[in-house]
């Protein structure tokens, strides 16, 4: 198998709301907010217009898209066998995604994301992990993932405890790692880990301009290189309008946006363009190409509502 991800089974509930909607919930727009009282998170939903429900979680978009370039790929993320369950088992199958978990009944229901669009199309995320977030060592195959060439992780799923295990037995297993830094909170939550993880235990690295900067407190976006370089091995920043740079050793090349796109929502962009990358670096494609091949993937999902692309 080219490529397996290791992640936060969720469903991606996509409403659209208004800016004050966003306020009066004080909720920080383009940000991810976890819940742990699952009648708070209903209650957040209960008024809201679903506009499209689909199989989600950041690293599973990803191995979708990579699936989608025509390659082998796997996923392990918990589920529970409720009917969120099935809907996420099948959404998996749909796309050729090898789907290493049995479900069965847990204490706690499939995790479920809902994703609020505002008119300016950016997304603000609000997450029930449900069991997704009870991930542990025994739901992770050494087997499997010694198979893979690439295991890929997301930084959603890094909790102390069960999930800790379950990362630590990935790593300890996995022919090369990569990694999606994930959010800004999360990146501040688990700051000193993640360092660690970025020093010592990653190959590839995913991170968008704020997510790194915070990580090594930097002080602006030259330091970030810098730093980078230092690692010897691959630290890929998305910067929004500037583009993305990948850093390699001495290695630092850059690319830009696509232009006149018309954007409707930007879920799923950095899912997609690390999707993007992770084809190209597995097919052996230069490191431009790999970066291109993400800002092509990131630009076709931001032109339509969801993270998934629609083939």
């Amino acid at each position: 198998m080219k490529i397996l991800g290791i992640g936060n089974a969720i469903v991606d509930v996509i409403c659209k709301v208004d800016d004050n909607f966003i306020i009066q919930n004080n909720l920080v727009k383009s940000t991810m907010k976890l819940f742990f009282d699952e009648n708070e998170f209903k209650n957040l939903l209960k008024n809201l217009k679903i506009e499209k429900t689909v199989s989600g979680g950041s690293v599973a978009n990803s191995i979708v898209g990579i699936s989608q370039l025509g390659n082998k790929v796997g996923f392990i993320g918990k589920i529970s066998d409720d009917a969120f369950g099935s809907n996420y088992e099948d959404g998996l199958k749909k796309e050729n995604v090898e789907y290493f978990y049995y479900k069965k009944k847990e204490e706690l229901p499939t995790g479920t994301c809902l994703i609020l669009v505002t008119p300016d199309s950016e997304r603000t995320m609000c997450t029930f992990l449900g069991t997704a977030g009870k991930i542990n060592q025994n739901d992770v195959s050494s087997d499997v993932i010694k198979k893979s060439e690439i295991i890929f992780l997301e930084g959603y799923l890094w909790d102390e405890g069960e999930p800790k295990k379950a990362f630590d037995k990935a790593i300890n297993n996995a022919n090369k790692v990569a990694m999606s830094l994930s959010d800004l909170f999360c990146v501040d939550r688990h700051k000193p880990h993640f360092l660690n993880l970025v020093k010592n235990k990653l190959d590839i690295t995913f991170a968008n301009e704020q997510e790194i900067t915070s990580l090594i407190e930097a002080k602006n976006f030259n330091e970030v290189i810098d730093f980078s370089k230092q690692l010897n091995k691959f630290v890929i920043v998305t910067r929004g309008v500037k583009g993305a740079v990948a850093v390699n050793g001495n290695e630092v090349i850059e690319t830009d946006i696509q232009k006149n796109l018309k954007i409707v929502d930007l879920t799923g962009a950095g899912d997609l363009f690390a999707a993007g990358f992770l084809h190209g670096y597995i097919n052996k494609l230069s490191t431009k190409e790999c970066l291109e091949k993400g800002t092509e993937m990131s630009s076709r999902v931001i032109q339509q509502v969801g993270a998934r692309l629609v083939i």
